[in-house]
């Protein structure tokens, strides 16, 4: 069993307090993770920013080399962990066994972090708008255009409370070393993993160890990041998010509830989109934010329900290590048991029908954990309960309503896919600042495109812009 510490800026720390991590199936110890306190946190942050000062002493060009090189060590090198050692099959294998999701699926999200690393240089280029990256580093200098510029750092770390349920989350702070930002990361208790080895891979490939601080523990260390750090990232639900939409200091990453519009000139032909719904409810066991929890249209809206119920409705529970498996796990006790008994209360509403309920029961509970299989539930109104909720597993309503009340009725939405050629429509979701995530087309939810912004800009987070003047002999130093 691998004995895991809390690092403060880079340095092995051994806590009196440990909190064993447990294979979900089996509740074997899998490691025991150091846990850290509020007040630690506290007072390491008076450090934060020889962190970052140790990152700009790096120019920015060679922090994205080294990050690169850093990808292929976490995808395929064997790297320390702890007291221990880790292969990418050690990785994926403990990955699932505490998060619950299938191993292929873990493998999978090794994948994308090795991606957004890899293209590291592209990525920042279009975040920062072609910015020569030097400016953050001095804090000024001249654009393309020859204007001079200025981007002054709002915080020398980003600190991160971190999620167990979607491993997918980290390709966010992965641009923010590059940037010359330290990095303050409190995992989620079932999946620390990822913050662990991508550490390491950090490290290996020659990015100060100092730069890095990760504080496993419970709510306090979470409260702590979100009021010691100038700027942080939280993941949550809509409590959370309601708690923090007001805070500048927080960006909060909640629930999605994302949504594919059918518009009236292309509802008539459905079916060609049914794969494309299908994938974009199903796929990565519906986990992701970016994962479809509605579908809209003004008509056929039985028959979508009852095609998605054929195509996914079907789908059993398999062990994570089947390479077939496609549902994860609930891995805490008594939640997939909740969310099921809640889905049923809705589900006795008028005007709304559970269109799986022939395939099977949804819920199936073992020992120690549980899991839903996909579910669809069709609405013959947007004002039913069930059509503004969102689940962590393959969920969605199919929702009927007029096209001319989309806009008001669907609520936040972070990813839009609107198939329609109907330019009054797209006009409208293009203004509506409810729409994080637009796609114009045939575009599944799940797909993104990593040099756009997933959820409000890094950079614009981390950095802000101001007006700056200098006089013609400083101008000609740079």
């Amino acid at each position: 069993m691998l004995n895991i510490p809390v690092i403060r800026w880079g340095k092995p720390y051994e806590s009196l307090e440990v909190d064993e991590v447990l294979h979900f199936m089996t509740g074997e110890p899998i490691a025991k993770v150091g846990q850290a306190n509020g007040g630690l946190l506290q007072r390491d942050m008076r450090k934060a920013q020889n962190a970052r000062n140790v990152l700009r002493d790096i120019p920015c060009t060679e922090l994205i080399e080294r990050v690169k090189k850093a990808a292929d060590l976490y995808l395929n090198a064997t790297l320390p962990i702890g007291d221990g050692m880790q292969t990418p099959d050690d990785f994926a294998h403990q990955q699932s066994a505490s998060t619950g999701l299938p191993e292929h699926m873990c493998k999978a999200n090794m994948k994308k972090n090795h991606f957004v690393l890899t293209n590291m240089d592209r990525m920042l280029d279009a975040l920062t708008r072609g910015l020569d990256l030097e400016i953050l580093t001095r804090g000024w200098g001249v654009e393309s255009r020859g204007i001079v510029v200025s981007y002054q750092a709002q915080s020398p770390a980003l600190g991160l409370v971190l999620p167990s349920n979607s491993p997918g989350v980290h390709t966010l702070w992965l641009p923010v070393i590059p940037m010359q930002i330290a990095l303050v990361l409190k995992p989620g208790p079932q999946e620390p993993w990822t913050p662990y080895r991508m550490t390491a891979a950090f490290i290996e490939a020659g990015i100060p160890a100092e730069a890095i601080s990760i504080y496993p523990g419970g709510a306090d260390v979470g409260a702590a990041v979100l009021g010691a750090v100038d700027r942080s990232m939280i993941f949550g639900g809509t409590p959370t998010v309601e708690r923090y939409k007001g805070d500048p200091r927080v960006q909060v990453h909640g629930p999605g509830f994302s949504k594919i519009l059918l518009g009236d000139d292309c509802v008539d032909d459905w079916e060609q989109y049914i794969d494309l719904m299908a994938d974009s409810i199903y796929l990565n066991s519906g986990r992701g934010c970016i994962n479809c929890s509605g579908i809209w249209a003004s008509r056929h809206t039985k028959e979508i329900a009852q095609a998605l119920a054929e195509r996914i409705g079907p789908v059993e529970v398999k062990p994570p290590e089947d390479p077939e498996a496609g549902l994860a796990a609930f891995t805490v006790p008594g939640i997939g048991k909740a969310i099921w008994e809640s889905i049923e209360a809705d589900c006795k509403e008028d005007g709304v029908t559970h269109t799986t309920a022939e395939y099977g029961p949804r819920l199936e509970e073992l020992e120690r954990c549980a899991y839903l299989r996909p579910t669809i539930v069709h609405c013959t109104s947007p004002e039913a309960a069930i059509a503004k909720k969102e689940f962590m597993y393959p969920f969605s309503t199919v929702v009927q309503c007029p096209e001319d009340q989309f806009l008001r009725k669907i609520g936040p939405t972070l990813v839009c896919t609107a198939i329609t050629n109907n330019e009054k429509l797209i006009s409208a979701l293009s203004d509506d600042i409810h729409v994080d995530r637009l796609n114009i087309g045939p575009i599944p939810t799940i797909k993104l495109d990593w040099l756009q912004p997933h959820e409000g800009s890094i950079v614009e987070f981390l950095y802000r812009a101001r007006a700056y003047q200098v006089t013609e002999e400083r101008l000609a130093t740079i």
